[in-house]
């Protein structure tokens, strides 16, 4: 059973004041990335909204500016499977001297139901889902390290449960399994980010990672990734109703670790519930396949020498 994050069940009432805060959420245009960035954006955060489509992003801007009147948010064009729309986002911002006091690796894909590539030649699950954010971290270090206690909150999975790490076949070439390589990609998500805060301890840096799961929510991820004719997706349609949770509320660990003063680096925040599928804001184990430091700090130089992004010191 995960141990509470607090004595009282966290919500959004106590996200402390924002104002002041620059913060970047990928994947904002919907479902947890959106909530998240609308409640930072309610409360003072000026927020900018990482979104691979342009008209989606402009549209899930007006809909933010609608349910938060006066919300300081912007658009900026952030595609997750590309590193060059990734270097092209990082080295614009870092290049305006402004700092980062918040950064949400969100965006993901899921369980496609056949091989696919991104532009750079990664198994797009795997690309997306670690090797973007995994470059967009370490290329937005030097504004991370402007602000005065930054954090970078990395969104992971319940899948990472089931999740191997096949250094022999990374990217599903030889292989390739829909779940497997989903389940694969947000073990990643959460190694990187263990190994992140680990990097950061070690260099006395006032950078904090911090992973998360939203338990299951019932987003557009099921319907854009592994479709209606998969059978995991056909089951959360019929049980949604009675143990899953909304996108509100799947949120909710993200924006704990991203705001609370009682998150702590390294803590791995999910839902306190049944199984961890819903609830409020909690730390749980991670399974012990994510606390392997030596297969961690492999995936680091694989996925340097994967994206050619080598992050520099952390102060």
């Amino acid at each position: 059973m995960a141990a509470e994050a607090s004595s009282a069940k966290w919500n959004v009432a106590m996200i402390p004041p924002q104002a002041g805060k620059m913060a970047l959420v990928t994947g904002a245009n919907s479902g947890i990335g959106y909530q998240a960035a609308l409640e930072l954006a309610r409360h003072g955060a000026h927020v900018l909204l990482g979104c691979r489509s342009a008209s989606k992003g402009l549209t899930a801007l007006e809909r933010l500016r609608k349910e938060a009147p006066g919300a300081q948010a912007e658009v900026v064009e952030l595609d997750m499977a590309s590193l060059a729309s990734v270097r092209a986002f990082a080295e614009a911002y870092v290049g305006t001297g402004a700092p980062l006091d918040l950064l949400i690796n969100n965006a993901g894909v899921m369980a496609l139901p056949t091989r696919e590539t991104t532009v750079d030649g990664f198994e797009r699950q795997f690309g997306t889902n670690h090797l973007g954010h995994f470059a967009l971290t370490g290329l937005l270090v030097p504004a991370l390290l402007k602000a005065d206690a930054s954090r970078v909150v990395t969104v992971s999975s319940l899948a990472h449960r089931n999740g191997k790490i096949n250094f022999d076949d990374l990217q599903g070439a030889k292989k390739y399994v829909p779940w497997d390589q989903y389940n694969e990609s947000k073990l990643a998500n959460l190694m990187f980010a263990l190994e992140l805060e680990r990097r950061a301890r070690k260099s006395a840096s006032k950078l904090v990672s911090i992973p998360v799961h939203p338990g299951v929510s019932t987003t557009s991820i099921f319907s854009n990734g592994p479709g209606t004719k998969d059978l995991k997706a056909i089951m959360v349609g019929l049980l949604a109703p009675l143990l899953f949770q909304s996108e509100e509320a799947g949120a909710l660990p993200t924006l704990y670790a991203a705001t609370s003063p009682a998150a702590r680096g390294g803590e791995y925040i999910g839902p306190d519930g049944f199984q961890a599928l819903k609830g409020a804001p909690a730390v749980e184990q991670p399974r012990p396949q994510a606390l392997d430091e030596a297969a961690a700090k492999k995936l680091w130089t694989v996925s340097e020498d994967l994206t050619g992004v080598v992050f520099p010191p952390l102060s």
